[in-house]
């Protein structure tokens, strides 16, 4: 005679089956996504206040050969940020046919090359200058946004999806609510590609488990609803005093390893995987040495982070300190210490 199996065994086993899938579909998903490293290639979000400018002059899209400059240095990931109110002129309304044209010629350039494009909506969660969940811009505005753009690309996976530039001026509630109605347009397109999703207050690392900016992202961050689960919170860090990336001077060779441990230990303890989406610092020995310790600290701690993009390389004048344009071909001091990690 068979013995009986009791229902809160069955369901025990299936709950365990069921984490057990999750658990697998993460490190599956972790897998895939590691060791992208890259730059941001600045200068299409260029020229906020002469909207919608000239291509060319106000603002410009990136290059071919600065394109080639970093595939060939092995770098396999470039942001690209750009300005919502381009590439969308109205609120909810048709994409920009010449903006889109610019954005698919990079597309088509990076990823012929092998490497991922990360689609930066530069504008730090307001629409001509108002925020979101304002009455003039509803939180389901950002959706209109990706919806389409996430119809466009949903057949590259080398595109990856990074839904605001560094949201400000919000409640964090309010910015996870727009954050998940854009990531539901996403996936109903039946867009599978990794999405990025900062946090609010500047996304700050440094500031993730903060209220300075209203409730913790730390807390409310969590509520991210992705059906697929494939995505990485996008953080950005800063060496010098006040993390802005504003001075060319570092605090200390150990800024970033202490600016980034807090977050990375909230990150693993939640089984959440991340993404330094912008960093950068000057070119004198401090600035490097914590610049190299940041790099090693997130290669040590690669089971929560994917990868990185360096801010910045595009048209800055060269005196830009944070800068990896070339010159005349030649690499900046920064290249050196970034090439140690790249993972192509």
């Amino acid at each position: 005679m068979a013995a009986k199996t009791s229902p809160n065994f069955l369901v025990a086993i299936g709950s365990f089956s069921l984490g057990l899938l999750a658990s697998l579909a993460y490190l599956n998903s972790a897998a895939a996504q590691t060791d992208m490293t890259g730059v941001n290639i600045a200068g299409a979000e260029f020229g906020g206040k002469i909207l919608p400018g000239k291509h060319g002059h106000d603002y410009f899209y990136p290059s071919t050969a600065t394109i080639d400059y970093f595939a060939a240095r092995g770098m396999n990931v470039i942001r690209v940020p750009f300005r919502w109110e381009r590439l969308q002129p109205n609120p909810n309304g048709e994409l920009n046919a010449a903006e889109l044209q610019h954005l698919d010629a990079v597309v088509a350039t990076a990823t012929q090359r092998g490497m991922s494009v990360i689609l930066d909506v530069h504008n730090y969660a307001a629409y001509n200058g108002k925020p979101l969940g304002t009455p003039d811009v509803p939180m389901a505005t950002l959706a209109g946004l990706w919806g389409p753009l996430a119809a466009r690309y949903k057949n590259n996976p080398r595109v990856i999806f990074g839904l605001m530039n560094e949201p400000k001026g919000l409640p964090t509630e309010t910015w996870l609510q727009a954050a998940n109605g854009a990531i539901a347009a996403i996936r109903d397109n039946d867009a599978s590609n990794l999405i990025l999703v900062p946090g609010n207050g500047w996304t700050g690392a440094h500031s993730w488990l903060s209220s300075s900016y209203g409730t913790p992202n730390s807390t409310v961050m969590l509520d991210v609803q992705d059906p697929l689960n494939n995505y990485a919170f996008d953080v950005h860090q800063y060496l010098d005093k006040d993390y802005s990336g504003t001075s060319p001077t570092c605090v200390s060779e150990t800024v970033g390893v202490t600016a980034l441990t807090r977050f990375t230990n909230w990150a693993r303890q939640n089984g959440k995987r991340a993404f330094l989406g912008e960093f950068g610092g000057g070119t004198d020995k401090t600035c490097l040495a914590a610049l190299d310790r940041m790099l090693l600290f997130m290669k040590q701690n690669s089971d929560v982070w994917s990868g990185w993009a360096y801010w910045a390389a595009g048209p800055w004048p060269p005196t830009y300190f944070t800068s990896i344009q070339p010159i005349d071909g030649q690499d900046r001091p920064q290249m050196n210490i970034l090439r140690k990690y790249i993972g192509r």
